[in-house]
């Protein structure tokens, strides 16, 4: 079993985009235990929008909540595309 804060570095390591787990609107510590690792081998398509992202996130943790995080360090809205969202971490300007 992982502890949240390396869940949440596999999520960027295999999706490329930060995520906060979160319960009840709070943020969760990153040294809580016991939780199982990312499964994810691959990132997930560019098409898919941050909602169905957090789905397939509820599916494999439930009881938790998750934020999606862009380049900004802002929570970004479920209607965003992956790909999207991806490009914020891109940008050079």
């Amino acid at each position: 079993m992982a502890k949240i804060k390396n869940v949440e570095k596999k999520i960027w390591e295999s999706e490329g985009f930060d995520v906060k787990f979160t319960n009840n609107g709070k943020d969760v510590r990153g040294d809580k235990q016991g939780i199982p690792q990312w499964t994810g081998q691959r990132q997930t398509k560019n098409n898919m929008t941050v909602k169905d992202w957090k789905n397939k996130f509820s599916s494999q943790y439930p009881g938790f909540d998750v934020t999606v995080i862009d380049g900004d360090g802002a929570a970004v809205p479920g209607q965003t595309t992956l790909g999207t969202l991806r490009d914020t971490y891109n940008d050079d300007e």
